[in-house]
């Protein structure tokens, strides 16, 4: 075999093989002798039928499964002749082979790219300092009276006004024809909860009950209806009634009924369960935090020691990232059409994620094999003692599920990222500074 490597682009390469005419003789005759040997042919004994016959008839496949054979080996024993390191599905180029001829063929790919460590020790980097105010504790307390209101009628007499429920009737209509399901009777409109288009809950605000009004209004542009889509509409509508929450006061006797259904029997006090909230709040702010200032430092460590990153995983990785968008916005009940406007809008972004990611596992990897701070055994063993700690699941039960080798790969990357991680942090010039202090977003790596 004779082989040789273009350099097409800073990371592309292209090997050109050359597979000697004999080597293609001998790969063709023994898959022919193969199918000698079992093929069935009239006026023959199985496995007696003359190899000329063989090859008449089965010519066309041997010429083809050849193809597979002679690239599949000779294409690895390039790839490790010219010590290259592939991250991306090559592409073959070659022609069909023929008896008393070398077979050539080409396979483009792009390579790992080469990791210059210029600095990972003393990055400068910014942290968020840990902060849990009242304020914060009283806004958690009060989205507890709100998600445990009431609706009551409004008795006094008054305009609708920003969070009433309005009770309302209402007809829609689109170039003078009614609107296909844009009508509703005794229909629950909480004011400024967004539930409509723009300008219709604006509208009704104001309104006392028993009053009537039309509202001129424009679908926005884009809509998930394209139909309707910067389409003006006008709204026929009749106020029947108002409502608004009561919120339950926050006393020691609703707090205990409030947590005793979920904690058994123990007494709990307001007290109690604004202590519970900071708990929960700090040990949530610290891990927000600490991620944050995870991914800062990443970033800080892609900016001082740039790498070239790879189309082929890049687009990978892009690709991840915006799947990754579209679960998380179906989950939260937003649709197709919320979806691709964020895509388009936040596309750059998207794309510079993807390469900082990227990047920042390419200089993992190789701060870890300079540091010796690759995974052991010893790391696996702890992790798999740790899940089963926190899970409660068996850890025999857990060490079957991290047998597959995707797992396996993500847990072994997560333990050597994390023990590079702590190694970086050592000699990081850490600045603590208020959320609102807090240089550029540190989201890419996220």
């Amino acid at each position: 075999m004779k082989s040789s490597v273009e350099k097409v682009g800073s990371l592309q390469r292209k090997i050109n093989i050359e597979v000697p005419a004999e080597t293609v003789a001998s790969t063709m005759n023994n898959m022919l002798k193969g199918i000698q040997k079992q093929a069935a042919i009239k006026g023959f004994r199985q496995g007696k039928a003359p190899l000329a016959t063989i090859k008449s008839l089965y010519g066309d496949k041997v010429k083809q499964d050849a193809v597979n054979e002679l690239i599949q080996k000779h294409y690895f024993d390039a790839v490790r002749e010219h010590q290259l390191e592939p991250v991306s599905y090559p592409e073959f180029e070659f022609d069909a082979p023929s008896e008393g001829k070398s077979f050539n063929f080409s396979a483009s790919f792009e390579i790992k790219p080469e990791v210059t460590l210029k600095k990972f020790e003393g990055l400068e980097v910014q942290k968020e300092k840990f902060q849990v105010d009242d304020k914060k504790i009283e806004q958690v307390l009060e989205n507890i009276r709100t998600a445990r209101a009431q609706l009551v009628d409004v008795l006094e007499d008054r305009p609708a006004q920003l969070k009433d429920t309005a009770v309302i009737d209402f007809e829609g209509f689109v170039k003078g024809a009614p609107l296909e399901n844009g009508a509703g009777k005794d229909h629950n409109l909480e004011l400024g909860a967004k539930q409509f288009i723009e300008g219709f809950e604006e509208g009704i605000i104001g309104m006392k009950v028993g009053g009537n009004t039309t509202l001129h209004l424009k679908f926005p542009d884009p809509y998930h209806s394209a139909d309707l889509a910067g389409q003006p509409v006008e709204f026929k509508v009749t106020l029947k009634g108002l409502k608004k929450k009561d919120l339950p006061e926050m006393t020691d006797e609703f707090v205990n009924e409030l947590m005793g259904k979920a904690v058994g029997d123990e007494v709990h006090t307001l007290e109690s369960l604004k202590k519970t909230i900071r708990t929960d709040m700090e040990q949530s702010e610290q891990k927000r935090i600490d991620s944050d200032f995870k991914n800062r430092l990443l970033k800080a460590l892609v900016k001082a020691n740039p790498v070239d990153v790879p189309q082929s995983m890049l687009k990978e990785q892009k690709q991840a990232l915006i799947e990754d968008m579209k679960k998380r916005m179906q989950e939260q009940g937003m649709g197709d059409q919320d979806y691709e406007t964020y895509v388009q809008k936040w596309n750059k972004d998207f794309e510079s994620s993807a390469a900082d990611m990227i990047q920042s596992g390419f200089l993992i990897d190789a701060i870890a094999r300079k540091q010796d701070l690759t995974w052991t055994q010893e790391d696996l063993d702890k992790k798999f003692a740790e899940y089963a700690q926190q899970t409660g699941i068996e850890e025999a039960r857990i060490r079957e599920f991290y047998g597959r080798p995707e797992q396996m790969n993500r847990l072994t990357y997560t333990i050597t990222e994390d023990k590079v991680v702590e190694f970086l942090k050592k000699s990081a010039k850490i600045t603590e500074v208020d959320a609102d202090k807090l240089n550029e977003s540190s989201e890419s790596l996220s």
